[in-house]
């Protein structure tokens, strides 16, 4: 199977393995949180979609993107970014201050996003238990340039290191607040409706996911939401047992939850395309050693 199509990817990239863990779930969830702080890209959502009434559509399109961009084909990919470009540039919305109309393919909004979902799936996933090291964690930031690309963004303009992405992030501070719709995400995350048959589950299961995420936000975030921020030890050690307790479970029993990217992506490469921590270890010597630059 070596004439076959790894992707924009492939098992050679930090992504392949990173994006199979189980803890990228809550990693979602922790994005959703962060990026309803920014006033226009939540006015966005809620202003062209049904959030309270599709909000778990709206997390397996954006799982199945993800999963996409990550394990498909080229094609599949140039694809599903031309989809949502194709989106963007047709809807509008109105700034919550100003009452300015904005496209939602303003590259500012892209760009926040982007820097929001890359944060949450490295800082989740890395503080749970996966090893990764320094080296590593730079290339992974880096490698997502390419989902910027596919979305709209000029690849230059986006971070490509770990350092450059807190950079981001101080710059973007400023502009973020909790406005009505922010409120209207996090109550929803905290409470969603859900059929009563899935009540106790929603109780057991879901509201211990969405405090989980909750709790690994950045200290500004929870200054924001104006709850108090849970000691970093104890939401580390909340991460570490929740991350090795998934990861007892088989891949190949996790993987069969839709959308089943890396199973299809495995079938199409061979079995020793297998994404797999301890293949990112042994990465680890060669990106970390002395002297090594970034992206080499």
């Amino acid at each position: 199977m070596t004439d076959a199509d790894p992707g924009y990817f492939g098992p050679d990239s930090v992504t392949w393995h990173l994006h199979s863990d189980p803890m990228m779930w809550i990693a979602g969830v922790r994005a959703l949180y962060l990026q309803a702080l920014h006033p226009r890209a939540v006015r966005g959502v809620m202003q062209n979609s049904d959030f309270r009434k599709d909000a778990w559509g709206r997390l397996m399109r954006t799982a199945n993107f993800v999963g996409t961009l990550s394990y498909g084909t080229k094609d599949d990919a140039e694809r599903a970014g031309e989809r949502v470009r194709r989106i963007h540039a047709l809807l509008k919305a109105d700034d919550p201050v100003t009452g300015e109309r904005f496209g939602i393919d303003d590259p500012e909004l892209l760009l926040w996003v982007h820097c929001a979902e890359i944060d949450s799936y490295l800082a989740v996933v890395r503080r749970s238990g996966f090893r990764l090291g320094d080296a590593q964690a730079d290339r992974y930031v880096g490698e997502h340039r390419l989902d910027a690309r596919l979305v709209g963004l000029d690849p230059a303009g986006v971070p490509g290191g770990v350092a450059e992405l807190a950079a981001y992030f101080d710059s973007v501070r400023p502009r973020l607040a909790v406005t009505a719709d922010a409120r209207a995400v996090d109550d929803f995350l905290r409470r969603p409706p859900t059929p009563w048959p899935l009540i106790p589950a929603r109780e057991l299961v879901w509201r211990r996911v969405a405090a989980l995420a909750y709790a690994s936000l950045p200290p500004y975030a929870h200054e924001l939401y104006g709850r108090p921020a849970p000691a970093v030890t104890t939401v580390d050690r909340r991460l570490r047992f929740t991350g090795t307790v998934l990861r007892r479970i088989p891949a190949t029993v996790r993987w069969q939850l839709p959308p089943r990217h890396i199973l299809r992506a495995v079938a199409r490469l061979g079995p020793e395309t297998r994404p797999a921590p301890y293949k990112l270890r042994e990465q680890a010597a060669i990106l970390d050693r002395p002297g090594r630059a970034h992206g080499q």
